[in-house]
């Protein structure tokens, strides 16, 4: 059985078992089929760790489109990119302005240069260079929530933080999200940012370590309760085998097809899920 499996039901139960309805606030977010108001059951500060050593923390209880979400990596961090005609999917179309642009948000301020001793660097280009050059700092982070740039973004980051730190030859991460719909997104970010380990674990001459997940508010929507249940009852297959193109040196290089996956088994999705935005 999956262990990212495993840590996902588990998560999922807590928070329709001990979770806080938000129905009596007014929410932000509509169900885009009718506009209504869509209410969440919500649980405060969930924390999930996933070994990388021992698998790679792919869910099997559904489909997690592992390239799609990869290209969007890409997209943030390597591209450095606030336009959605650099993204191969359309999943950030609903929030683009007329030009393709999503503001001074994810990529636009990874790619931002500051002044360093050492001369300048864009927040990617900071921990490459610290990776390699002071593993043992722990002062190796990003951050996407600038507050004065708040207002000229599209929609506010939502895995905002990435900390790295190395022990043992090892690269761990903590990725810091202020929110996530666990149906929707949970596998996709864990999936994410296990990836972003992998790769700049291979370019910097370490092996991947642990990935900590902290979500402030992780919530499941009303009307996703009934295919979060369902997925509840079915049982995992085992975790797929992960494979990184090992020709790659250079974290500029990677394209989603430098990722593979062996002996991947899902359950597949019986019927579409409700969007709210």
């Amino acid at each position: 059985m999956s262990r990212a499996d495993e840590i996902f039901k588990a998560n999922c139960r807590k928070i329709l078992a001990e979770g806080v309805w938000d129905t009596e606030a007014q929410v932000r977010p509509r169900w885009e089929d009718d506009g209504s108001p869509a209410h969440t059951i919500k649980l405060f500060a969930m924390v999930s760790r996933y070994d990388l050593a021992a698998e790679f923390p792919l869910v099997t209880l559904r489909k997690p489109f592992l390239k799609t979400s990869v290209d969007e990596l890409l997209w943030i961090w390597q591209k450095k990119s606030n336009n959605i005609a650099d993204l191969g999917s359309r999943v950030w179309d609903q929030w683009a302005d007329a030009t393709g642009s999503i503001g001074k948000a994810y990529g636009y301020q990874l790619g931002v240069k500051h002044r360093y001793p050492e001369g300048m660097f864009d927040q990617v280009d900071r921990v490459l260079y610290d990776l390699r050059h002071n593993p043992a700092s722990r002062r190796i982070l990003t951050n996407l929530y600038v507050h004065q740039d708040l207002s000229e973004m599209r929609l506010y980051p939502c895995a905002y933080s990435m900390t790295f730190n190395v022990s043992g030859g090892r690269l761990n991460g903590i990725l810091n999200q202020r929110s996530q719909d666990m149906l929707m997104a949970n596998h996709w970010n864990v999936a994410q940012y296990a990836v972003l380990l992998h790769m700049l674990a291979q370019v910097s001459g370490l092996v991947p370590g642990e990935l900590v997940h902290v979500v402030a508010d992780a919530h499941i929507y009303d009307r996703h309760i009934p295919i979060v249940e369902r997925l509840l009852e079915l049982q995992p297959y085992d975790a797929p085998v992960f494979a990184l193109d090992p020709a790659v040196t250079d974290f500029y290089q990677f394209t989603k097809e430098s990722v593979r996956l062996e002996k991947y088994q899902w359950h597949p999705l019986a019927e579409a899920i409700p969007v709210a935005v």
